[in-house]
C-alpha cells in the first residue's frame, strides 16, 4: 500500500485539486482508471466503467477529466517516472554484481507492489505505446547511460562480457512477468505469493550470468 500511495502522490502532484473533495474525487478516478485500464486495456475501457468503479456519475467524472485519454495519459506519466526510479539508482561506484542484483530486486518489488500499474504499462506497449512516444527518448537515454556503466564494469574485468541492453531486457522480463501474468503464475504454483522464491531464483540466475 505504501508503494501504491507513492504512485498516486506522483499523479496528484501533477495537477493538485483545490479542495479536499476535489482531491478525493480525483484520487478515486485515478484509482478506478488504473483498475479498469489494467484489466481491459485502453481500447476496452470506457468512461462509464471508470465512473462506476470510482463511485461517481459520468458527468461528475468529466468535470475532472475531459476524456478517458486524459485519465490514461495522466496515469502513464506518473507510472513511467516511478518505473524508471530503480534504474536511476544504479550506481557505477558500487560493487557490480551486488548493484545489478539490487536493481533487479527493486524491479521485482515494483511488480509485487504495483501489479495493476505493470499491466497498464504492458498493455500500452503491446498497443505500440502511442501515448508514450514522447517519453521514449528519455527512456532510451537513461538505459544507454546505465548500459555504459555496465560496459565499464565489463572492460574492467569485474563481470562477464554480456550485452548490457539485453541484461536489462532479461531483468525486465523476469520481474514484470510476475505482475503481468499473475493469474498464470499463481495457477501453476498453486499458492498466493511467488515473490520470495522468485527473488531467490533471480539472484541465482543473475549471479551465474554475471560471474567471470
Amino acid at each position: 500500500m505504501r508503494q501504491t500511495a507513492k504512485f498516486m502522490r506522483k499523479n496528484d502532484q501533477m495537477s493538485k485539486p483545490t479542495t479536499r473533495i476535489q482531491k478525493k474525487n480525483r484520487k478515486a478516478i485515478l484509482s478506478a482508471g488504473l483498475e479498469v485500464f489494467s484489466k481491459f486495456g485502453f481500447r476496452g475501457a470506457t468512461l462509464d466503467q471508470i465512473a462506476d468503479a470510482a463511485g461517481l456519475s459520468k458527468p461528475n467524472l468529466l468535470y475532472y477529466f475531459p476524456s478517458k485519454e486524459a485519465i490514461h495519459r495522466h496515469l502513464l506519466e506518473g507510472l513511467l517516472d516511478t518505473w524508471l526510479d530503480p534504474l536511476r539508482e544504479l550506481d557505477g561506484a558500487a560493487e557490480p554484481i551486488d548493484e545489478i542484483l539490487a536493481y533487479a530486486t527493486r524491479k521485482l518489488e515494483l511488480s509485487r507492489d504495483f501489479p495493476r500499474e505493470s499491466r497498464l504499462f504492458a498493455n500500452e506497449v503491446l498497443q505500440g505505446a502511442p501515448r508514450l512516444n514522447d517519453s521514449m527518448p528519455a527512456l532510451k537515454a537513461l538505459v544507454d547511460e546505465k548500459a555504459a556503466i555496465v560496459n565499464t564494469w565489463i572492460k574492467e574485468g569485474r563481470i562477464a562480457p554480456i550485452d548490457p541492453h539485453h541484461l536489462f531486457f532479461l531483468i525486465w522480463a523476469q520481474t514484470q512477468h510476475y505482475a503481468d501474468f499473475d493469474v498464470q503464475v499463481r495457477a501453476v504454483l498453486g499458492h498466493d505469493d511467488p515473490y520470495a522464491d522468485a527473488a531467490v531464483f533471480m539472484e541465482h540466475v543473475l549471479r551465474r550470468t554475471l560471474a567471470l
